[in-house]
């Protein structure tokens, strides 16, 4: 059997800023699109609905994000704010080159540390979660090795 993880959706209001967030990051916009109609409705559940999407994928090509803003139907529950240890899907993890210019970056763009300090793990790797556009919550990790 043969499984791979093609991407991560995240649900947001302004999709222009946190695209302009995760470009910063370093991602690249692949394109965007409408998603709409009764075969949108029948994958998700939704019934009619109308999304604009844009897919989002790393230099190498391995991983995606798909932001999503639905005009229809409107959104029904918020779980941005909801701390580390929340039931359900919570963050992406990106492991990036530079730690500290990788915040320096996002940092332009709204991005602030959850904890106090950048935090290193043994000599494995320097790691620590933000807070992105819209409380979205990203997790960075510098390897050093």
């Amino acid at each position: 059997m043969s499984i791979r993880m093609d991407n991560m959706g995240i649900v947001v209001e302004d999709l222009s800023t946190v695209v302009g967030f995760f470009t910063a990051l370093g991602l690249e916009l692949e394109g965007r699109a409408m998603a709409e109609g009764e075969w949108a409705g029948r994958v998700t559940g939704l019934g009619d609905q109308r999304v604009e999407v844009a897919m989002m994928r790393t230099p190498d090509g391995h991983g995606r994000l798909e932001l999503s803003r639905f005009l229809a139907p409107e959104i029904i529950a918020d779980h941005r704010n909801a701390p580390v240890n929340a039931l359900g899907y919570l963050r992406v993890m990106f492991e990036v080159d530079d730690l500290d210019e990788a915040l320096a970056r996002v940092e332009a763009h709204g991005a602030r540390l959850v904890s106090d300090e950048v935090v290193q793990y043994e000599d494995i790797y320097r790691l620590c979660y933000i807070r992105g556009p819209e409380d979205i919550l990203v997790g960075l990790a510098q390897s050093l090795h």
